[in-house]
């Protein structure tokens, strides 16, 4: 099909491949694991919210508050307000519950963030500027200047 062997290389190219040393297929390992790591940690910090967090247990409150308030409304409207609120209410239930523990994530993070920033020369200000806390990265023992 391709008569120039450099676009298409077959079995009688001349190239020569080498098996991965042990060393090498670790260490292709770890960078994975670490970049899943911090992947998900910045992903998790993406979609926090600004304020107060959400917790289950608030709200569960708030969907007791609104059952409650169910019972003893007359006014159709407002029953159909509520039970929109109700849904509302229980689909952040849900989404809260499914969601992994942040802590768990930092300390993936912590393990992971010094041997990846030196790998890919990430500074300290790059993580700060995508939303790391300080004490996170001290943690980390990220330093605060970028050694070259």
């Amino acid at each position: 099909m391709y008569s120039d062997a450099s676009r298409h290389p077959g079995p009688n190219t001349g190239v020569v491949t080498m098996p991965m040393s042990e060393e090498h297929k670790a260490a292709l390992a770890q960078g994975r694991r670490e970049s899943r790591a911090i992947k998900a940690y910045l992903e998790a910090l993406r979609s926090r919210r600004p304020g107060r967090p959400v917790t289950a247990e608030s709200v569960r409150k708030r969907i007791e508050a609104i059952n409650e308030r169910l019972e003893t409304e007359e006014d159709p409207l407002k029953q159909v307000e509520l039970r929109q609120e109700l849904l509302d209410a229980e689909a952040i239930l849900k989404e809260v519950e499914s969601k992994e523990d942040l802590e768990e994530l930092e300390k993936a993070f912590i393990e992971a963030a010094k041997s990846y920033s030196e790998r890919k020369g990430i500074s300290y200000t790059a993580w700060r500027q995508v939303g790391v806390p300080a004490r996170v990265l001290k943690a980390a023992g990220i330093p605060r200047t970028r050694q070259s």
